[in-house]
This record gives C-alpha cells, structure tokens and sequence, in this order.
C-alpha cells in the first residue's frame, strides 16, 4: 500500500475510491489492533447515524471497525468527538479512538498537545516519544456514579468470578482470572453485557495479573464483541488492579493486539500507546443512498 496523507474528511485529501470525488470520505486507523474509521466533520454539521455506522461497521457488506469516531469543531476546546459501535449504538467514550483522532490531528497542525470534548468530558492529549497519550479522566467507582441494578455492589459484583465494576465514562465489569488464554471471552462476554444488573449493558475485560506492574487482558466489548484492545478497558482493569491492592497504580496491560502503558494519577487515568494510520476512501453513493 502507498502511504499517502490522511484524508482531511472533506473530499479534498489523497484517499479515494472512485474516480468521481463523490461519496463520504473516513479514514481507517488503529491502535494496538482496536481498529476504527475516523469521519473529520469539522465545519459542518454532524453527519453519522446509527444506520451509517451499522452499515460501515458491517465488516462483510461495509468497511468494518470495532469502533466509529466522528470528530467535530470544538466550542471551547480543540475538538469535539462523537463515538459509534459497529452495531449503530452510541458509545460514551473509547480511549483509543481518541488518541487516533488526536494524532490526526496532531499531524495536521504540527501540535504536541490537544483538548478534546466528549461526553465523557474534556479529556487532554499530548504526543510522548511518538506514542499519543490521553487523560481518560477520574473512574467511578462508586455504585451512585454507575448504571448498576438497586443494591448491587460494584466492588464485588453478584456474579461468579467477584468481578469489579468500574466506570470509565462507560461501563466495564472486570474479572480478575488465573489464565487469560484459557477464558472463554465470547461466551462469558456476551452473557454478562446483557445480565440485568447492567441496565445499559457493559464492557466485560477478563485480566491476568503477571506482576505488580503487568497485566494480561482480553475484552469483550459491548457492542462490538472481542476486540484485539479497548481503551477505555484497559483503564478499568488498571484501576480495578490497583483499587484491589493487586498491581501498583502504573501498569503495563497486553492486549491481544499489542501493549498499552496505563498510570492512574491524581488527575486521573493516563493511557498511552501507538496508533497507526491505514488508509483513506470514500464510500460510494450507491452504498449511501442503500442505507
């Protein structure tokens, strides 16, 4: 594949897939495997529904991703992000798909540093030693600060395993395990997203604890299924570790796709790893006007 600049979203970047210059124009990246499109929608208003985002996360019928970020001008910080699962349901947050957006942007103006609204707030990102690190805020841990069932204890949750439940502007159930290989993510994931004691569904992270600075983690996410890395789940296993007493506060977490660096500070949950742009395309009208 020639490298080529990221599209800028606007039909004028170097990504194309038809001669015409019609259709929508994403961009494809991942970090540490967790892959996503990226539609830059700044100076213009937000385009991605639910049925967009179905149909491109389709990975037979459309482009595929665990995850769509559409980004957006920002009123009082640098950007905006919007995040979507591949089954065209809205996500709070997804660590990785902002630091995706962040280098994009980062590469574009040249900057070191970004701030970045969410739902989940307004998060920092910064560019350490070619990796892009983001503040994904402080965790709720708390039963008040969670979508859980009346009378469940989030630090002990009612399921097999004593799995924690821990926020991190989206829900996560983490199950502390002696063989991460040996688990069966798809079958467990999917029962305990749906158990009633999540009335929004969660995220489910299966970790193994190698030392009290590294983690195994593999991930069942809500929406998406198994993912090669979450984010967002790899800063609750870190503060579920941690809050625990199993780990220290800065961890390593390997995911099935790569490593991430998780340090839970005092100004909250730092996530730091590699990101890589794949390629810009369009998407044709007929696959746009089918939806």
């Amino acid at each position: 594949m020639n490298e080529t600049r990221p599209d800028n979203g606007t039909g004028t970047g170097t990504g194309t897939s038809s001669g015409s210059g019609t259709g929508l124009a994403f961009m494809k990246w991942h970090g540490a495997g967790n892959d996503f499109v990226i539609i830059d929608s700044r100076g213009r208003e937000a385009i991605v529904t639910a049925a967009l985002a179905r149909g491109m996360g389709d990975r037979h019928r459309g482009v595929g991703f665990d995850q769509l970020a559409e980004i957006r001008s920002g009123d009082d910080t640098d950007i905006a992000l919007d995040f979507w699962n591949a089954d065209g349901s809205r996500a709070e947050a997804c660590g990785n798909a902002t630091r995706c957006a962040a280098r994009y942007i980062m590469d574009q103006t040249g900057r070191s540093a970004l701030t970045i609204r969410t739902v989940r707030g307004v998060l920092d990102a910064r560019l350490v030693d070619g990796e892009v690190s983001v503040n994904m805020g402080h965790p709720q841990l708390a039963a008040a600060e969670q979508a859980l069932a009346p009378g469940v204890d989030p630090a002990h949750l009612p399921l097999d395993g004593d799995p924690m439940a821990v926020g991190m502007g989206n829900p996560h159930a983490v199950f502390f395990v002696d063989d991460a290989e040996a688990v069966d993510v798809a079958g467990i994931g999917r029962r305990v997203e749906a158990d009633p004691i999540f009335p929004n569904r969660t995220n489910v992270e299966f970790a193994q604890v190698r030392s009290r600075d590294e983690i195994r983690m593999r991930v069942w996410e809500r929406g998406a299924g198994i993912t090669l890395a979450c984010g967002s789940g790899a800063c609750a296993t870190a503060v579920a570790a941690a809050a625990r007493g199993l780990t220290e506060r800065k961890v390593r977490i390997e995911v099935d796709g790569g490593w991430l660096t998780l340090d839970w500070r005092d100004d909250g949950v730092w996530m730091t790893g590699p990101t890589a742009y794949v390629f810009s395309a369009r998407l044709s009208r007929p696959f746009l006007d089918a939806l």
